[in-house]
């Protein structure tokens, strides 16, 4: 009888989960069904894009705006939060050929793979016959995010890349002139004040940064290899992963926790954005590593660290640069889109330096126009933001593959698990070598 009741209780609670699985895809899927079987065209263009409720108000109130100034009416389509759900609702669209939406918001991820299928409008020839100049964008992003087979298919509204966070008066305070520049510095200066400030605080560490099994240890451990001029590469068909310069940064990056004792050890089981933020905001840490979004967070009322956070490039390793991996939102116009010289002249707007200083007074976002880092009226708000172009110069996108995420898995699975300990940084890579090279080889059948 207890095994039946078990039983009874067991398909109640399939059925629960299965009935909330179909209404979390219909909220996905019903703006877009609708807007392919409603029968009549909509008027307009249709944007797409999604975010916090505050970012969706100040889009909202950006495309009419744009619609006041040209005209052009457009369908503001208010996609979730979630980042994966956005990215769903938006390939279900555009695999069934609908044409709207016409613009779109792109985590930078997203980018090869709709490309890769032949989804984005290239962009070069819109370009070449309008006002934007190409020039003020940071030439890497363009380049290395924004290219993909020599076409220009998407341009970036704003920028992230991963910084370093330090104490300034901390630094001052034990003698210290600046930042670390090499890793190698950062764990001697670790190592001093952790050491002084355990007296007064046991909670404290010298670098909390991201390790937990998640896309963020992707960045950490991209910026890590990068730095010491490893990182995702490929020999003909063979992608490479166990390499020398991928081993030393993974080594370091397992030593941080287990051997220097400068990172917590919850380090690979809890460490995401906002618990290094918290760490590094309450005062139990001397470096951070995250992105421009914690600053203004480290600068508000009851901040133990208001007044005393400075922000540099991350280190790199003796024979290596400092590597910021880039994260952001990017602008593309779909392939389908039956309106697209409309679409066009929303994207236009959407990057003009007016409306780029809109989004960084209004949101705190890291403008993908260089021009706009070097406004007095932004520089007052936001001081910081005159050491980020120096940090952007050196950003970096996740390798540019069709099948990134996929990859990206792999990659979370075994180097948490080398963090952990229960992998050498070896066993690790080699695996996911491994395992990786079958993804390759699937889509290369």
């Amino acid at each position: 009888m207890i095994m039946g009741a078990e039983c009874d209780t067991l398909r109640r609670g399939e059925s629960m989960i299965t009935r909330k699985l179909i209404l979390a895809t219909l909220c996905i899927l019903l703006p877009f069904v609708f807007m392919g079987c409603s029968g009549t065209e909509e008027a307009g263009i249709t944007f797409s894009a999604g975010g916090a409720p505050s970012e969706l108000d100040f889009w909202e109130a950006l495309v009419r705006n744009f619609e006041n100034e040209t005209g052009i009416p457009v369908n503001f389509l208010r996609q979730p939060t979630d980042t994966d759900q956005r990215r769903q609702g938006l390939v279900i669209s555009l695999e069934a050929g609908k044409s709207d939406p016409d613009v779109f918001l792109m985590d930078v991820v997203w980018i090869p793979q709709l490309a890769a299928s032949g989804w984005l409008e290239p962009l070069d020839g819109y370009a070449a016959k309008s006002r934007v100049d190409l020039a003020v964008f940071f030439p890497n992003i363009l380049r290395l995010a924004d290219t993909y087979r020599d076409t220009l298919v998407a341009l970036p509204v704003y920028v992230d890349g991963g910084l370093l966070y330090y104490r300034k008066d901390l630094l001052d305070r034990f003698g210290f002139s600046g930042p670390p520049e090499t890793w190698d510095q950062l764990v001697e200066v670790s190592l001093e004040v952790q050491t002084a400030m355990r007296k007064i605080n046991p909670n404290f560490y010298g670098f909390v940064w991201q390790g937990a099994q998640y896309e963020g240890l992707i960045c950490n451990f991209l910026e890590f290899a990068g730095s010491n001029g490893g990182g995702v590469s490929f020999e003909g068909t063979d992608i490479l992963l166990n390499t020398p310069e991928n081993r030393i940064a993974s080594e370091f990056m397992v030593d941080l926790i287990h051997r220097y004792h400068v990172s917590p050890p919850s380090t690979f089981t809890e460490m995401k954005e906002e618990e290094v933020r918290l760490a590094f905001q309450h005062g139990n840490a001397l470096f951070e590593r995250n992105w421009p979004y914690a600053w203004p967070l480290h600068q508000s009322p009851g901040s133990a660290v208001r007044g005393k956070t400075g922000i540099a490039p991350l280190p790199h390793f003796p024979k290596g640069q400092s590597i910021s991996i880039l994260g952001g939102w990017h602008l593309g116009i779909s392939k389908h889109s039956d309106r697209k010289a409309e679409s066009w002249k929303l994207v236009e707007f959407l990057i003009s330096r007016r409306v780029q200083k809109e989004m960084a007074l209004g949101l705190g976002w890291s403008p993908a126009r260089r021009d706009v880092y070097s406004d007095p009226t932004v520089l007052e708000k936001m001081p910081h933001f005159a050491q980020l172009p120096a940090v952007f110069e050196n950003t970096r996108p996740r390798p540019t593959l069709p099948y990134y995420s996929q990859l990206s898995e792999v990659l979370q699975r075994h180097i948490n698990s080398m963090l952990a300990g229960r992998s050498t940084p070896e066993t690790a890579l080699s695996s996911a070598q491994r395992e990786a090279q079958m993804i390759v080889d699937r889509y290369r059948e």
